[in-house]
C-alpha cells in the first residue's frame, strides 16, 4: 500500500510540473489573432462570412495567400449552408406559435451542423499547414464589442515551439 501512495505522489508532482511549464509558456505567448465575421446576415451568432483582410500580427508567420485561401474555404462552407439555415429560421418563426417553439429545432440543428463543419475544416487546415507553422485556428464564441450579444470568431493562436528530440 505504501508503494501505491508513493506512485500517486510522484504522478501529482509530475502533473504540477507540467502545469507550471504550460503556464510559463502561455505567459509569454502573444495574444491570439481574432478574425471577426463581416457579413450582413448572422444566424445564432454565426456570420455569413469572415474578414479576408490579412492581419498584421501574422506577418512572417504565414503567407497572405494561404491565409486568404483558408478564409475563402470557410466562407465557401458558410455560403453553402447559411441560406438554408435562414430559410428554416423564417419558417420556424412563422410556425413558432402553432408548434410551441418546436419548429425552431431544425434551424438549431442545422446551425450546430454548420459550426461542426467549420470546426472540422479548421482542424483539417491545422493538420495540413498551420500546426507546422506553430499556429492553431479554432472557432470560438466571443462577446460582441458593440453590444451584449455573442458571436463566433476565428481565433488564431500561437503555439509554443517545442524542440523535438530524436535519438541518435
Amino acid at each position: 500500500m505504501e508503494d501505491f501512495d508513493e506512485i500517486y505522489e510522484e504522478e501529482e508532482e509530475e502533473e504540477d510540473e507540467d502545469r507550471a511549464a504550460e503556464e510559463q509558456l502561455l505567459k509569454y505567448a502573444p495574444d491570439p489573432v481574432v478574425v471577426r465575421g463581416s457579413g450582413h446576415v448572422t444566424v445564432f451568432g454565426l456570420s455569413n462570412k469572415f474578414e479576408s483582410e490579412f492581419p498584421s500580427a501574422l506577418t512572417g508567420k504565414v503567407a497572405p495567400e494561404e491565409f486568404k485561401a483558408s478564409i475563402n474555404r470557410v466562407n465557401g462552407c458558410l455560403r453553402k449552408t447559411l441560406p438554408v439555415n435562414v430559410r428554416w429560421l423564417l419558417c420556424g418563426c412563422l410556425c413558432c406559435c402553432c408548434t410551441l417553439g418546436f419548429s425552431l429545432w431544425p434551424v438549431i440543428c442545422l446551425s450546430k451542423r454548420t459550426r461542426r463543419s467549420i470546426e472540422k475544416l479548421l482542424e483539417w487546415e491545422n493538420s495540413r499547414l498551420y500546426h507546422k507553422l506553430c499556429l492553431h485556428w479554432r472557432l470560438s464564441k466571443r462577446k460582441c464589442e458593440s453590444n451584449n450579444m455573442m458571436e463566433y470568431v476565428i481565433l488564431i493562436e500561437f503555439l509554443p515551439k517545442i524542440p523535438i528530440f530524436r535519438p541518435d
